[in-house]
């Protein structure tokens, strides 16, 4: 933990001096943010003494975060959006808050993401226009989002409603990361290990007793002859034509998956058994919050409908929207072919039905939008704590049927048979 020194503006615009103590200067602005400051400057308490007030007392760590600042993540992305909304709520104007943010960040992609949005905005662009141009950065919610608020002159309230939903997406990606980290590393050492076993331990125990045997088991063959391939693979012509296939046959499942077949594969993923329930929970949090904010926002349902497919994560679902969206063309309301579809829980309908009639559908989305938060997180909780059982389960078949497949030999050896 360091104290550090720091200059802001408060939402009424007073500025605000002090200091605070942090684990590092992301976590002091963070802090600052949820109080409601807005960082103008930040430095180490102590540095800031010995030049009293110098330029040169605020850090300048680019050179020792260039090794790794290669790319803007979307880490990165929700911090500037809650930057921004802190500072568009403190009254300052957007092309200064920008350029403030942008003297704030030691990440050189960063850095040169806000340079280029305030070289942008001050030639005449509007925000969204300029965040356009980095499509592979920011998220069509992002530009639809930020478009609502210019369009209706609430750009600090659109991007504090962006910032809470790019914080529950991230808090939902570090949680089904950081689940399944150690279970994976688990299974990966243990197959690694088990390749090994194969191809060096396995063969040289059955050359001892293999001459004692006339046939071996059905499972000692198999293992063989999967350390045979396994071997050839690196040692022979054939076995390098093998490998290459397989990298060009998955390169070409890949680039099916992003094009024709992704629809087939959004579809597959949605019938696996506890993961199918968790995109699904997920895919209705996010119509529900997402749709729920357009609308307040002043977004016609169609234009809104156009939005939230993308954001769902999943083409069938995004193509189901699109059919809702046709039917809602022709006159229909939203509910009857939301429910029609069959993908959509029946709570999220019964919430859109009222909502079309009461003429507040975005407010109850939004309030339901918790709700629906809550079920994805149980639903995600069920997955966590089923897929690493799943993992070890796998590596205890592999390594069981290696140990079968070692001993069996040694077994049918002792009871003087032939074969099994």
């Amino acid at each position: 933990m360091g104290q550090y020194y720091y200059k802001a503006v408060e939402q009424d615009g007073g500025n605000v001096t002090g200091t605070i103590e942090a684990v590092d200067r992301r976590s002091a602005v963070a802090a600052l943010a949820d109080k409601g400051q807005f960082v103008l400057e930040l430095a180490v308490e102590a540095q800031a003494r010995s030049v009293n007030g110098d330029k040169k007392s605020e850090l300048d760590l680019t050179g020792l975060l260039n090794f790794w600042s290669r790319r803007v993540s979307s880490k990165d992305v929700l911090a500037i959006i809650s930057q921004l909304s802190t500072a568009l709520q403190a009254g300052l104007p957007l092309l200064n808050g920008l350029e403030i943010i942008r003297d704030q960040q030691h990440k050189p992609a960063t850095k040169n993401l806000l340079s280029e949005l305030v070289k942008s905005v001050s030639s005449g662009q509007s925000l969204s226009e300029a965040m356009a141009m980095h499509e592979n950065t920011f998220s069509p919610l992002c530009l639809s989002m930020v478009r609502v608020g210019e369009t209706g002159g609430m750009l600090d309230e659109t991007t504090a409603q962006l910032a809470t939903m790019l914080s529950r997406e991230g808090k939902i990606k570090s949680n089904m990361k950081n689940a399944s980290a150690y279970p994976i590393f688990v299974l990966c050492i243990g197959l690694a290990s088990a390749v090994i076993v194969i191809t060096t331990v396995l063969p040289r125990i059955l050359g001892m007793i293999g001459d004692a045997i006339a046939v071996l088991p059905l499972p000692t063959r198999v293992l063989l002859g999967l350390s045979d391939l396994i071997k050839s693979l690196f040692t022979t012509v054939y076995g390098w034509g093998i490998i290459a296939v397989i990298v060009v046959g998955l390169h070409l499942l890949r680039r099916w998956i992003k094009s024709d077949g992704k629809i087939k594969w959004d579809a597959f993923k949605l019938k696996i058994p506890v993961l199918g329930s968790v995109l699904r929970s997920i895919a209705v949090g996010r119509f529900a919050r997402t749709l729920g904010a357009l609308t307040k926002g002043g977004v016609t349902i169609l234009e809104a409908l156009s939005v939230v497919r993308d954001t769902l994560g999943n083409e069938l679902l995004g193509r189901e929207i699109d059919s809702v969206a046709e039917e809602v063309k022709r006159g229909e309301s939203l509910a009857g072919p939301l429910g029609s579809s069959g993908y959509f829980p029946p709570l999220l309908v019964q919430i859109v039905a009222i909502g079309e009639q009461t003429g507040k559908l975005d407010e109850l989305l939004l309030n339901a939008a918790d709700t629906f938060d809550d079920e994805a997180d149980a639903a995600i909780n069920r997955f966590m704590a089923i897929f690493p059982a799943i993992l070890i389960l796998l590596l205890a078949l592999v390594v069981g049927f290696i140990i079968a497949a070692t001993l069996l030999p040694i077994v049918v050896m002792q009871f003087g048979a032939g074969t099994l």
